[in-house]
């Protein structure tokens, strides 16, 4: 949620800030909105100043044994017109930050400037695509025959669902645990098992609702006054980030770096007819998240070193990708700035996200109150950030693509070896 100060302040650059990256703000309406707060406030404050100072000529008059009823009746009427201000004045609270929940984060100024992804910067390279002697196949082809199975999967679920069977099933588990070994053992975090399935406020929380509820797969219970409605979770950046909701964190508990091995689940509202072959786009699959909490003069560094920690794991797989700085069209609603990390995929002959990495600044601290305190001893909003330490799905897509052999096997990389057995190879 954007700073509202910063609105009352600076409606004009705010405006402008919004408008790169492709959003109108209704500048109209929230200006209409303020103004009625700021009349409602004054009076309720001039309602309850007024109805301080005849209390006090209340007890003046029955002190000195005077009539003091006209002055009561004022009061009480004083008490139905300042109840009916406040409770107005919440209304327009709630509406204030109902329209603020709506409206994305500011771009850093760091970040170009662009429409959408053809605004998007390369920053780096790694590795060399491979070279093949024989006829590249997709991982559907290839990895069909190893146990990759969509038809169970359809059956069960429907389209967009998957079943992995054998040695390809244990393929997609070691690439889960060896992220997380990695990020846990060497990167500082902390490993974590959370709920899949959460209350609607924390998704409010990390800007999941209201704005994209249809994305959401939703879940209730009871029926009636007793049905309780809830979420699965699409990444458990939710859950993480989350887990300091409502705090004021000591200043030297930051930065907090949790991760964690979850099933996401989405329902691609909008997405039909992309990738509908194959991995790449799933209602379900598994994500290794890492997220940091910090203070706001450190998230910067912190996001670096996040991006650092994700290409890790690609270079421990030896699987080429690149780096890009996302323009300002083409970030996500609560990023402040965003760097993706595309994996290359030979049968496509080109790079596909596997990974993205976001400073959501304070945008996320707002909506659930989460803070600090600061070198003054006064609560500051901390920044978020999250990164994908990898999509389990799309590595397993880059594994079986860049890793395919002319006979049909797929070689296990190297690092994947200690939690496949020591198997060194996947065969039919």
């Amino acid at each position: 949620m954007l700073d509202l100060q910063l609105l009352r302040k600076d409606l004009d650059g705010v405006v402008r800030r919004l408008a790169d990256r492709g959003f109108a703000f209704d500048a109209a309406a929230f200006s209409a909105l303020e103004a009625e707060r700021r009349e409602i406030q004054i009076r309720t404050e001039d309602l309850q100043s007024r109805r301080n100072t005849l209390s006090k000529q209340i007890g003046i008059f029955k002190s000195k044994g005077e009539d003091a009823s006209a002055v009561m009746a004022e009061v009480g009427g004083i008490g139905d017109t300042l109840k009916q201000s406040a409770a107005r004045l919440d209304e327009i609270q709630t509406q204030l930050r109902d329209f603020l929940l709506g409206i994305p984060n500011l771009p850093h100024e760091s970040v170009p400037v662009g429409d959408d992804e053809t605004g998007n910067v390369e920053v780096r390279r790694w590795g060399s695509p491979r070279s093949f002697d024989f006829e590249v196949k997709d991982h559907v082809d290839v990895g069909e025959p190893l146990g990759l199975d969509f038809t169970t999967g359809a059956k069960l679920s429907g389209a967009r669902f998957t079943m992995l069977r054998g040695g390809i099933a244990r393929l997609h588990r070691a690439l889960a645990q060896f992220m997380i070994d990695t990020h846990a053992g060497e990167h500082g975090y902390t490993e974590c098992y959370t709920p899949y399935i959460v209350n609607p406020e924390i998704l409010v929380g990390t800007g999941q609702l209201p704005k994209f509820a249809d994305d959401m797969f939703r879940v209730e219970k009871g029926g009636g006054e007793n049905l309780v409605t809830q979420y699965l979770i699409s990444t458990s950046e939710i859950t993480l980030t989350n887990t300091v909701r409502e705090s004021i964190l000591d200043a030297a508990a930051l930065p907090v770096r949790l991760t964690a091995h979850s099933p996401c689940f989405r329902s691609e509202a909008g997405a039909y007819g992309r990738d509908t072959r194959g991995l790449i786009r799933q209602h379900q699959f598994d994500k290794v998240e890492m997220v940091q909490v910090t203070t706001p003069d450190t998230s910067y560094e912190a996001l670096e070193q996040m991006v650092g920690h994700a290409e890790a794991i690609l270079q421990k797989l030896e699987l080429p990708y690149r780096v890009i700085t996302l323009c300002t069209g083409d970030m996500g609603f609560g990023a402040a700035k965003t760097y993706d990390l595309e994996v290359w995929i030979p049968a496509q002959a080109t790079f596909r996200e596997i990974s993205s990495c976001s400073n959501m600044e304070a945008f996320q601290a707002r909506r659930m109150q989460a803070r600090f305190r600061n070198a003054q001893g006064k609560p500051e909003n901390v920044h978020t950030l999250n990164g994908s330490g990898l999509a389990v799905g799309r590595t397993l897509v880059a594994v079986l693509e860049n890793y395919q052999n002319a006979d049909g096997s797929v070689t296990v990389p190297a690092v994947l070896r200690p939690y496949m057995g020591g198997r060194d190879v996947l065969t039919a």
